[in-house]
């Protein structure tokens, strides 16, 4: 397994769940600058053509990387993810608070990356 990715190799990249339902694709990666680590993967799911997309903040612990299928597995149901706390392209929240981090955390059952 590859260990060392670019980053650019991985947006876009759709992400699914256990079942290989598709849940959307990653449009971002979040960096934590001062811990030099990734924080968010920010997932795009729900729209049609680009248009009305939600966006979703994704602990990276919550993903795991299947690189012979150049996707991610984040082990949620589709249900959970609908109803997950989102934002649009034009209204994103701090991610570096860490009340609202830890919220998003607990969501999908990872541990906060600063801990």
């Amino acid at each position: 397994m590859q260990r060392v990715l670019a980053a650019d190799t991985l947006t876009g990249d759709k992400v699914v769940n256990r079942q290989k339902e598709d849940l959307g694709t990653i449009e971002h990666l979040m960096i934590d600058v001062e811990q030099g680590r990734i924080a968010y993967a920010v997932l795009s799911f729900g729209g049609f053509l680009g248009m009305g997309d939600k966006l979703f903040a994704i602990p990276w612990r919550a993903l795991a990387v299947d690189t012979v299928e150049r996707q991610f597995i984040l082990n949620v149901d589709k249900k959970l993810l609908e109803h997950a706390p989102g934002f649009d392209k034009d209204h994103w929240p701090n991610m570096a608070d860490r009340t609202w981090g830890a919220e998003v955390s607990t969501y999908y059952g990872a541990k906060p990356y600063w801990s």
